[in-house]
């Protein structure tokens, strides 16, 4: 049985949240708690499976209890935060303290129940009920990333342990050699993506030779508060996907919320296409679609990353992307929050290296024959 905290000012909220947790039949709302102080005190006491976590309550907010959980007795935080440019700035303010996901939940409980938010809900924190316990466990520091007040990106003592042990181990396949040639990099990512896209793209050395392609599972507004936090830590630019925005070294482009992102060779030069087609399995922007459109425009000259999330997204235009020749790396298991999309893929037999996830700019780095960190 999955307990799960909750952690609400809104009485009505408190209560509709509940009532959906308690009509599943493998969980149970171990408390509630209507303030950020007294959801510390109560994640501390009674060691929930799962929390989840308004952002603006009084006493403290959303964004510090996290910070307080993560620091004391960490676990994974599921952050229930508006569909606003505001609602979208703080929340991945709050994955940057270590939450471990989000979902937007509107502004009334009659949300909760429009627009699978409802299925949403129960499905995330199914996913953070069975996610890595290493990276909760007492001492940890849970999917985050620290960083000083100023934006500069620091490593933990664990994660430079972890990039020590292993540079990644080949799965399948064989390691490309330093002089392969690619024109472009493509990464899919859901769950815990954010704080692990900042762990990677920030370091990316600005001479790195190809433009990168983001597909980051999330809707409108989080996608730009996204692309504007890693454009502040990173050498490399990052922008949200804009109809005809070139790809071009030095150049990060994440997929639009609610848009794909495709990719075509205008004139000689690679380019952006932001389609509103529908969904593919429940995602917009998809993996799948970025990674087969990269395959017929670039061919087998694609460096492909699959990291954390739930799922299987990405799967088959990594199955397009292989058969063309190009270059499958996927974030190992012991520090995926999720090990879904990269860990289908390892078992289809189609990654050419596992890596844990402070090692994945390195193999990058290697892959294309940039010099990799000392």
């Amino acid at each position: 049985m999955i307990r799960i905290l909750v952690v609400d000012d809104s009485l009505v909220m408190r209560k509709a949240i509940s009532r959906i947790f308690e009509q599943a039949d493998d969980m149970t709302v171990a408390d509630t708690a209507t303030n950020g102080k007294e959801g510390v005190e109560k994640a501390r006491r009674l060691e929930p499976d799962v929390v989840t976590m308004d952002v603006e309550m009084p006493k403290m907010n959303g964004i510090e209890a996290v910070r307080r959980i993560m620091d004391t007795d960490p676990r994974p935080i599921l952050m229930l935060s508006s569909l606003t440019e505001k609602g979208a700035e703080v929340t991945i303010e709050a994955m940057q303290a270590g939450a471990a996901d989000f979902l937007p939940k509107g502004e009334s409980s009659a949300t909760l129940r429009a627009d699978d938010v409802e299925a949403k809900l129960l499905k995330k924190v199914q996913a953070l009920a069975h996610s890595n316990a290493r990276l909760f466990e007492d001492g940890g520091e849970g999917p985050g990333l620290n960083s000083s007040s100023s934006g500069a990106r620091t490593t933990s003592t664990s994660s430079r342990a972890s990039s020590s042990r292993s540079s990644g181990t080949i799965s399948s396949g064989t390691a490309p050699s330093p002089e392969a040639s690619y024109e472009l990099a493509v990464i899919g990512v859901s769950t815990g993506g954010p704080m692990a896209l900042q762990h990677v793209i920030p370091a990316l050395p600005a001479e790195f030779p190809l433009p990168v392609a983001v597909v980051q599972h999330m809707p409108p507004q989080f996608t730009r508060s996204l692309s504007d936090r890693l454009d502040s830590l990173s050498a490399l630019s990052v922008a949200e996907a804009d109809e005809g925005m070139l790809l071009e070294p030095g150049r990060v482009v994440v997929a639009a919320g609610d848009r794909h992102l495709t990719v075509e060779r205008r004139k000689g030069e690679l380019s952006v296409c932001t389609p509103a087609e529908p969904a593919e399995g429940s995602h917009r922007p998809s993996a799948n679609v970025l990674f087969r459109s990269a395959a017929e425009v670039c061919r087998g000259r694609i460096l492909t990353v699959v990291m954390t999330g739930m799922g299987k997204d990405g799967l088959e235009g990594v199955r397009d992307i292989k058969e063309e020749g190009g270059t499958v790396y996927i974030q190992d298991e012991d520090t995926s929050v999720v090990y879904g999309m990269p860990g289908v893929v390892a078992e289809a037999g189609l990654a050419d290296g596992s890596f844990p996830l402070d090692s994945l700019p390195d193999a990058m780095q290697k892959a294309v024959g940039t010099p990799a960190r000392p």
